[in-house]
């Protein structure tokens, strides 16, 4: 049996998830695509949550000096995750586990449980102190380190869901706003995208029309600590919280590029930011805390 288009949500990486497939399919087939790539979610999860101990990142954790192997899904985000600090001089760095959970950024969210390492914020460790070797598949920390990849992670279970929904073509991946989207929606358009207004509830300041492309965002007004007005980008240069921007929106070729590039743009602020989207290929959006804003050459069309 035949259906035009399907459309499914889950829960996975503190978010909800939903996969749209528009045009016609059969039901069967539909249906175990959307449940592959909902896979993809919990298996990324699985394998680059800090929060997890049971989790592979979490296990790297007590392993100094020592070549560990590692999977192929946690070597593709370890290295995207070290080129990116690299290119941006440390604005970007994957080594600030341990400062997020001193800030208060240390709890789980489906269990509640919180979770706490023992180590020394106050001379933190960097991206420097972590070497990937691709032809081995190692990775080898200098320092204790508690990785957080969680710039990137949500990027790439995007990436493999979207990959999974290929044959489709007119498909679209949601996670908490950050998504890819391909082919055409269910009404023949190119895909709707609103980029949410950083300090307007329920506001827009401007509405993307993209196919086959990812769209990012980060901003200051998520996952807020509670209690607290601080939000959970850090900027490891200073070991304070960014506020450079109030939001960062990437278009890009992938979702793990695209939520890279938002986060590193949102440390850098406004002016570098755009220097580093302009570098990279890709076109923003950046939304200053004094609500001006500035896009990359071209503008987001």
């Amino acid at each position: 049996m035949s259906t035009q288009g399907a459309r499914r949500t889950t829960v996975a990486m503190d978010t909800f998830v939903t996969i749209e497939i528009a045009g016609q399919a059969e039901a069967p087939v539909v249906d175990a695509a959307i449940e592959r790539a909902f896979a993809w979610f919990r298996d990324v999860e699985s394998c680059c949550s800090r929060f997890n101990p049971a989790s592979e990142l979490r296990g790297l954790t007590g392993h100094i000096g020592e070549d560990v192997p590692i999977s192929a899904m946690l070597l593709e985000a370890l290295q995207f995750a070290l080129a990116l600090a690299e290119d941006t001089a440390g604005a970007f760095d994957p080594t600030v586990g341990r400062r997020m959970e001193a800030l208060g950024f240390n709890r789980e969210y489906r269990t509640g449980v919180t979770v706490d390492t023992l180590g020394d914020v106050c001379d933190p460790p960097s991206y420097r102190d972590v070497h990937v070797d691709p032809c081995r598949q190692t990775v080898r920390l200098d320092r204790s380190v508690v990785l957080d990849l969680g710039a990137v992670a949500k990027g790439l279970a995007i990436d493999l869901a979207a990959r999974e929904l290929a044959p489709f073509e007119h498909y679209a991946v949601d996670a908490g706003g950050d998504l890819y989207v391909a082919g055409r929606n269910p009404k023949g358009d190119p895909w709707s995208v609103g980029i949410r207004h950083p300090r307007v509830d329920g506001g827009l300041v401007d509405t993307l029309h993209v196919s086959n492309r990812a769209v990012c965002t980060s901003g200051d007004y998520e996952r807020r600590r509670p209690g607290r007005a601080q939000h959970h980008i850090l900027d490891p240069r200073s070991n304070v919280v960014s506020e450079g921007a109030a939001s960062v929106t990437v278009i890009g070729p992938n979702a793990m590029l695209a939520d890279g590039l938002a986060t590193a743009a949102f440390v850098l602020g406004p002016r570098d930011g755009i220097e580093l989207l302009e570098r990279h290929g890709v076109s923003g959006l950046i939304i200053s805390t004094g609500l001006e804003r500035y896009e990359t050459r071209g503008g987001l069309a």
